[in-house]
């Protein structure tokens, strides 16, 4: 729900740049008290580590086999390749924000439909870690993924001010996924990854510049108060757009025994969704993957859309920075379609296009959220959210795609950028 489904190199992040401009242009909420109640060591400075203790490092009270680097390509293959379910097919679920709407309903549509599958293999990046977890339970997730969606605002989410390292605070949203992230639902998720069936967020460590990918049944499967923490956090440190919301301290333990916290933030860093390791997607005769099917749900639309820009900083930075993640989604998405292609790989994708034209007033606007939500809901339920992996990605960007084929997905970033933008420049 951090709204980052961004690609964040240099300037390349919209996402980071639309929640700058929030917390310039909104309100200062006074949440000093709560906020002081969280008790978290953000500002304290962090014992010193190297490369060598971070390679070797495992999460604090749980076994290092709970996640691997996520561009570590033999990793990838001997995590995915044990799980007796990877045949199945597996659902991609990219960052978005708010967008996140979209895949909650169209999750819920399909749900309706009766022929949603169960994926052998569900992953996450930012938004889309915090609907995995309960699209990975099946439709017993359902209730829950409407709620998330439908029944927050911006205040549930973050607060302007307040810590060393980001523009705002986010513990409501810390809030929001205790309630949500129970023991019950650790149990519900280690009973399907006992089943063969895989549940994979991504993070980004910010101190190695690499993605890591978290097996999140196998820290269900661990049990006890620190698995539920570091689940927890894990989806909270997905989230977490760099500069505007703070990254993540998540407690380590080297192989000599040193003690020292890891700093983890967006999984969107370094990819808008998780396939696999680029290096996979890259090569030049690559292996496929156990399954045969994926369906990618990429929380963002990706045609331009016209808007003047005024001559003020904010302003043209957000428009770039629309322009921007929309180029990078595209390039994900012609390396999936390229690596589907050389492999069989059945690559179904659901994005936004022009059937769904509301735009959202304010960040995690309540109505626009019901909205897209709403549409999201249809399209499941009428089976026309995805398309093929054989459609050219400049179809797509450039909407000529036929409606009637295409089974779409939500604007993301780029709503967050039309109405700061707007905000920012008093129109």
């Amino acid at each position: 729900m951090s709204g980052s489904s961004i690609r964040r190199n240099g300037l390349r992040h919209p996402v980071l740049v639309c929640a700058a401009m929030m917390a310039l242009s909104l309100p200062q909420a006074t949440f000093a008290a709560e906020r002081g109640k969280t008790g978290e060591a953000r500002r304290t400075e962090r014992a010193a580590f190297t490369a060598a203790e971070s390679a070797a490092a495992r999460p604090d009270g749980l076994p290092a086999t709970v996640r691997i680097a996520g561009d570590d390509a033999p990793g990838f293959r001997a995590l995915v390749e044990g799980a007796s379910a990877a045949a199945q097919p597996w659902l991609v679920l990219s960052g978005g924000g708010e967008n996140g709407a979209f895949a909650a309903g169209l999750l819920n549509g399909w749900s309706e439909a009766g022929n949603r599958p169960e994926f052998g293999i569900v992953t996450g990046v930012s938004t889309g870690a915090m609907i995995a977890p309960f699209a990975f339970i099946g439709a017993s997730g359902d209730a829950a993924l409407r709620q998330n969606y439908t029944e927050i605002s911006a205040a549930d989410v973050f607060e302007f001010g307040g810590t060393n390292e980001a523009l705002t605070d986010t513990w409501p949203l810390k809030r929001r996924i205790e309630r949500a992230v129970t023991p019950d639902l650790l149990r519900a998720v280690a009973a399907e990854h006992a089943k063969g069936r895989r549940l994979l967020v991504a993070t980004t460590a910010v101190d190695g510049e690499r993605p890591v990918l978290w097996d999140m049944g196998a820290i269900a499967q661990a049990g006890g108060p620190q698995a539920l923490a570091l689940f927890r956090s894990v989806i909270l440190a997905s989230s977490a757009v760099p500069g505007v919301f703070p990254p993540v301290m998540i407690d380590a333990v080297a192989g000599n025994g040193k003690r020292f916290q890891e700093m983890h933030d967006d999984g969107g860093t370094t990819a808008p969704y998780y396939l696999a390791p680029e290096s996979v997607l890259q090569a030049r005769d690559p292996a496929p993957l156990p399954t045969r099917q994926v369906y990618l749900v990429v929380n963002n639309s990706l045609t331009p859309e016209f808007q003047m820009a005024t001559r003020t900083t904010l302003s043209v930075l957000g428009r770039s920075m629309s322009a921007a993640i929309k180029a990078q989604t595209r390039t994900a998405l012609a390396l999936s379609r390229s690596f589907a292609q050389r492999t069989g790989l059945d690559l179904e994708v659901a994005q936004i296009d022009d059937r769904f034209g509301k735009t959202s007033a304010a960040p995690f606007d309540q109505g626009y959220m019901k909205a897209l939500f709403a549409h999201g809901v249809g399209l499941g339920r009428a089976g026309t959210a995805f398309q093929g992996s054989d459609t050219r990605p400049d179809d797509v960007a450039t909407g000529s795609v036929s409606r009637h084929t295409l089974r779409e997905v939500p604007a993301a970033p780029e709503t967050l950028a039309r109405s700061e933008v707007r905000s920012v420049a008093g129109r």
